[in-house]
C-alpha cells in the first residue's frame, strides 16, 4: 500500500488516533458475529460456489458498497461511518444480513503498522529485502504466520504486504520492502510469506502490480518496457508469488505501464493477470490510484480505495445506465467474496487478543540472525572472541539506543510510541551496545556518537576492537540520490579505520551501499532494517552464537555510474511536491521512463556489460567453508546433483545456487537463476544435493505468439555458493 499524507492530514491522523480508541466500544465487529443458517455458510461448498449464493441475494446497494473503501484516518474529511474502522489503512462495508464480515485492512509490510491506534504492541520483522536474504522459503512462512497471527490479534483481516516489485532501481524509496532483483527467488519468497499469512485467516496481498520501480514522480511515470522483458522479470516474480501463496489481492500500482495507468490498464489487469495466470481473487486499487470508472471497471479493477470517488455514486450510475454491464459489476463482487471464503474470515471472524510479544521476539531474532549477510572476514576478525577482548569502541549515530526502520505506509510503530509522522527517523529502542556489552561482559565496552570523526578515531585507537554502526534510512514517498552512506558515515569509517586496524563496519541499510572504504576495514555485516529484537541477532552473528549463512538478494554496485540509471529520471517541474495523489479526472501519464535495459536487471545487467560489483547477487560468507563437486544434469526430469562439503571446523548452512545459461538463440541474458537449496552441514560433511528446475524458469517469453517455451539448443547449468562464484557446469541439449 502506499500514500503520502499532508501535514494537515497527518495532524487529522492523530486526532483520529485518539478519537478511534474511545469509539471501539460502538464498532459491531467486536461483537459475536450472529449465526447465519444460509447455504452459502456450508463449508463443503466451495469459495466459488459459496460467493456465487452471496451473490445472488445481494442488492445493488450492497454490491455497490463491496466495492469501494470508506476512508482511513487521515485521508481527507472523515466519512459518518469512519467509527467502523480499525485505525487501519481502510475498510471495506460487510453485509451483516448475510453473515459477510467488513474487510479491515492494514499495512504489514514487515509488520503491523497503526498498533497505536489499537492500544496494541506490533513486532517488527527485519525488511522484506534482509528476509529475502535467508533464501529460506520456511522462514518466509514463519514471516507471514506471525504477521497473520497479529493481524487477526489487532482487529484486522486483511494485510496490505506482500511487495514483491524488482530491484531495477536499486536507489528506489521501497527496495527494502520488496524481495531483490531476481523473480525466481522474489517470487518464492513472496509466495511463501502469503501462503503462511493466509493460514491465519486473513486475506492475503501482492504488490505493487506492476513495473512500481521508483518512487519519483510515481503518481504521473509511465514506465515504457517490451512485453518480453515485463513477463520476464518484475511480471515472473508476480506470476510465481501468486502461483505459490494464491493471494486473495493483487495491489495494482500508481504509475502507468506503456501508456496505462496500472490500475486501468487491461492488459495487467484482465490479460495477463485473469485470464493468463486464471488469478481468482480481486485487483484492489493503490490508495488514490483509480483514474476513472468505466474504463477501470473495464480494465478489470475490483475495489478502489480507498474512498469510492469513482466505484460509488458514479458506478452505480453507469450500471444503471448500462455503460458498465450488471455482469461486469457482478464479477467484481464475486471475486471480493471469493477471497473472503477462501482466506477463511467468513467462517473465522477476528477477535482481538493479546500479541505473543516473547514468541513473536524470538520468532524475529531468528529470522534476522538466517538474513544477515557477512560481507567481508579479513584475518578470520570475526567471529570476536569474548573471554579475550578487553576493550571494545562502539561507535556510530544511535548506536547506544537502537536501530533504525523503514519509513512510510510500511513503517511499524516502536513499543510504547504513537504512530510516528510521515517520513521520520523511526529507531526502535534495540541497542547495539547494550547488546554488545551483554556478549563481552568482561571488556571495556565504550560509546561515541561519530559526530566528531577525530573523537571516535581517538576512542577507536586505545580499544582492541572497533565496531562501527552505518545505517541508511529510506522511505516511501522518496528515493535515494545516490547509494553512498549518508552525513560524514564515509569519513568516520576511513578515520576509524586508520586508527584502528581491527575495525568492523556493520552496516543497517534499506538497499546496496557504496563503500570507498572496503579494503580499509577488516569485517563488514550487512544487517539490513533488523527489526524488534536486531540488537540480539546481529550480536549472536558478531560473536559466534550464531554462524551466519545469508546471501546477498540484491547486487551491491562500484558505483551509481554502473546502473544501467545513473540518473534517477524525475518528474517535470509542474509534477514535484507534496501531493499524494492524481487530481480526479486525470487519465494520461506526464513524463516516461524508458527501461532500455529490459532482460538486463540487477546480475544479469553486470554479466551482460562486463562490469566488475563490489559484492555480487547471491554472495555472502560463513564462518566455515564449502566445497562443490560431482555435478550431474537430467535433462529429462529438468534437475541437477551434485555434492556440497563443509571444508571447516564449524557447522553450517551454505546456500547452494543454481544458473542456466540458455542457448545463443534464445538472445537472453548470459545466466538466469533457476533453483537453489539451503544445506545444512555438520564439520567435515558431505551431502548430494538433487535440484528439480521448473520448466517455466528454462523458458523464454514470445510476445508474437504469448507463449512460453524451451528454446532448442544446449543449456548450461552451473552451480556454486554465489552468482561470481561457480565452479560446477554441466550441459544438456533440449531438442
Amino acid at each position: 500500500m502506499s500514500r503520502i499524507r499532508s501535514a494537515g492530514a497527518a495532524a487529522l491522523a492523530s486526532m483520529s488516533l485518539l478519537v478511534l480508541p474511545a469509539l471501539a466500544q460502538h464498532r459491531p465487529h467486536k461483537s459475536k458475529p450472529q449465526a447465519i443458517s444460509e447455504p452459502w455458510m456450508n463449508r463443503q461448498l466451495s469459495p466459488d460456489q459459496r460467493a456465487e449464493l452471496v451473490l445472488k441475494q445481494l442488492t445493488l446497494d450492497e454490491k455497490i458498497a463491496l466495492v469501494h473503501g470508506n476512508g482511513m484516518p487521515g485521508w481527507g474529511p472523515q466519512r459518518p461511518n469512519a467509527y467502523l474502522g480499525n485505525g487501519g489503512a481502510g475498510f471495506v462495508l460487510g453485509v451483516a444480513r448475510l453473515g459477510i464480515p467488513m474487510i479491515q485492512m492494514s499495512d504489514a509490510a514487515y509488520g503491523v503498522r497503526s498498533s497505536a491506534a489499537n492500544g496494541r504492541y506490533s513486532t517488527a520483522l527485519p525488511s522484506n529485502l534482509g528476509s529475502a536474504a535467508s533464501w529460506d522459503p520456511q522462514a518466509a512462512c514463519a514471516y507471514g504466520a506471525l504477521i497473520g497471527r497479529e493481524l487477526r490479534a489487532q482487529g484486522y483481516n486483511m494485510t496490505l504486504g506482500g511487495g514483491v516489485n524488482l530491484t531495477r532501481e536499486p536507489r528506489d524509496g521501497r527496495t527494502f520492502e520488496y524481495m531483490g532483483e531476481d523473480p525466481v527467488l522474489a517470487g518464492t519468497m513472496v509466495g511463501n510469506r502469503i501462503r503462511c499469512e493466509q493460514a491465519q485467516h486473513v486475506i492475503g496481498d501482492i504488490k505493487h502490480y506492476a513495473i512500481n520501480d521508483q518512487e519519483s514522480g510515481r503518481n504521473e511515470v509511465n514506465a515504457i518496457i517490451s512485453r518480453r522483458a515485463m513477463r520476464e522479470t518484475d511480471l515472473l516474480a508476480f506470476q510465481i508469488g501468486i502461483s505459490i501463496g494464491h493471494p486473495g489481492a493483487v495491489m495494482c500500482s500508481y504509475n502507468a505501464v506503456n501508456g496505462d495507468f496500472a490500475c486501468q490498464n487491461k492488459y495487467l489487469l484482465t490479460d495477463v493477470l485473469k485470464r493468463d495466470w486464471k488469478f481468482p481473487g480481486f485487483v484492489v486499487s493503490d490508495w488514490g490510484g483509480t483514474h476513472s470508472t468505466i474504463r477501470a471497471s473495464n480494465a478489470g479493477l475490483d475495489n478502489e480505495e480507498p474512498l469510492d470517488d469513482y466505484y460509488g455514486a458514479r458506478l452505480k450510475r453507469d450500471v444503471l445506465a448500462g455503460k458498465v454491464p450488471m455482469a461486469q459489476l457482478n464479477d467484481h463482487v464475486r471475486r471480493i467474496l471469493r477471497s473472503e471464503f477462501a482466506s477463511g474470515i467468513v467462517d473465522h471472524p477476528t477477535q482481538k487478543s493479546v500479541v505473543d510479544v516473547f514468541g513473536d521476539l524470538a520468532i524475529a531474532r531468528h529470522i534476522e540472525e538466517n538474513s544477515i549477510v557477512l560481507l567481508k572476514n579479513q584475518g578470520a576478525i570475526l567471529p570476536l572472541n569474548a573471554s579475550s577482548l578487553r576493550s571494545i569502541a562502539v561507535i556510530g549515530e544511535h548506536a547506544d539506543t537502537g536501530m533504525i526502520s523503514g519509513g512510510g505506509s510500511a513503517q511499524v510503530d516502536p513499543p510504547g510510541a504513537t504512530s510516528p509522522p510521515w517520513l521520520s527517523h523511526v529507531w526502535f529502542p534495540t541497542s547495539p551496545l547494550k547488546a554488545i556489552r551483554e556478549q563481552a561482559p568482561r571488556a571495556t565496552v565504550q560509546f561515541n556518537s561519530g559526530s566528531d570523526p577525530a573523537a571516535a578515531a581517538a576512542l577507536a585507537a586505545k580499544s582492541q576492537v572497533a565496531i562501527v554502526f552505518a545505517h541508511q534510512w529510506s522511505s516511501e514517498g522518496m528515493d535515494l540520490k545516490s547509494l553512498e552512506l549518508p552525513g560524514n558515515q564515509d569519513t568516520l569509517i576511513e578515520q576509524v579505520a586508520k586508527a584502528n586496524p581491527n575495525t568492523i563496519v556493520v552496516v543497517e541499510s534499506a538497499t546496496a551501499v557504496t563503500m570507498p572504504w572496503v579494503n580499509k576495514v577488516k569485517g563488514i555485516v550487512e544487517v539490513w532494517f533488523a527489526g524488534s529484537d536486531g540488537h540480539h541477532a546481529m550480536a549472536n552473528v558478531l560473536f559466534g552464537k550464531v554462524n551466519p549463512s545469508a546471501k546477498l538478494p540484491i547486487t551491491f554496485p562500484l558505483s551509481v555510474a554502473d546502473l544501467p540509471h545513473p540518473h534517477i529520471v524525475q518528474p517535470p517541474p509542474h509534477a514535484q511536491g507534496a501531493a499524494p495523489v492524481m487530481k480526479k479526472g486525470t487519465d494520461k501519464p506526464t513524463f516516461n521512463v524508458h527501461y532500455n535495459e529490459g532482460l538486463l536487471v540487477g546480475y544479469k545487467w553486470y554479466d551482460a556489460k562486463h562490469k566488475p560489483v563490489l559484492f555480487p547477487f547471491g554472495y555472502g560468507l560463513s564462518y566455515t567453508t564449502y566445497a562443490y563437486s560431482n555435478l550431474s544434469a537430467d535433462p529429462q526430469v529438468r534437475s541437477v546433483s551434485f555434492t556440497v562439503k563443509n571444508t571447516g571446523a564449524r557447522a553450517g548452512v551454505e546456500i547452494a545456487e543454481v544458473y542456466a545459461s540458455l542457448p545463443a538463440t534464445a538472445n537472453e541474458p548470459p545466466k538466469r537463476l533457476v533453483g537453489w537449496s539451503r544445506v545444512s552441514l555438520a564439520p567435515g560433511q558431505s551431502k548430494t544435493v538433487t535440484v528439480a528446475i521448473k520448466p517455466l524458469y528454462l523458458s523464454v517469453y514470445n510476445s508474437a505468439t504469448d507463449q512460453w517455451k524451451e528454446v532448442p539448443g544446449t543449456y548450461t547449468l552451473r552451480v556454486g555458493g554465489s552468482s561470481a562464484s561457480l565452479p560446477l557446469t554441466a550441459s544438456f541439449n533440449l531438442q
